[in-house]
């Protein structure tokens, strides 16, 4: 909470616990007819009610200037949050482009046999396995 606020909620309310004193006067003074004390009772609320109104309008410029504090906050809170997934995208990018710089294993079985156009089988333990020789297929034709 902003200073202003803070002294301007104080003061409002100590200058409307003090207007009750003259205006108690006030009422004991009419009940008596004693005007001079009325008009005079009458001048303290009125000068007590006029600076809980100056309070009342410092405690608006404190609240006007809390909202702005707050709404920049939130500003730059929203820019590094923008910034933080910015960089995490940049990194998150820079890792996919370095996986796609590694050859995958088809390319690294055609570099190694051009002519070898044989499917790659892998065993449970993720490495791939030659073709065993005796699976071979075999046609026969019988006529």
């Amino acid at each position: 909470m902003h200073v202003k606020t803070i002294e301007g909620l104080v003061g409002a309310r100590t200058n409307m616990n003090l207007l009750n004193t003259p205006l108690r006067v006030y009422k004991e003074a009419r009940r008596r007819g004693d005007t001079a004390t009325m008009e005079r009772a009458m001048g303290y609320v009125s000068e007590f009610a006029g600076k809980t109104e100056e309070y009342k309008a410092e405690t608006g410029e404190g609240m006007k200037e809390d909202a702005k504090a707050a709404k920049e906050k939130a500003e730059l809170e929203r820019e590094k949050a923008i910034q933080k997934r910015k960089e995490e995208g940049e990194k998150l990018e820079a890792g996919t482009t370095e996986n796609k710089k590694e050859p995958t294993d088809t390319e690294t079985d055609t570099k190694m046999d051009l002519d070898r156009r044989e499917p790659v089988i892998y065993t449970k333990t993720g490495e791939s396995s030659q073709n065993r020789t005796g699976l071979g297929t075999s046609i026969s034709v019988s006529v």
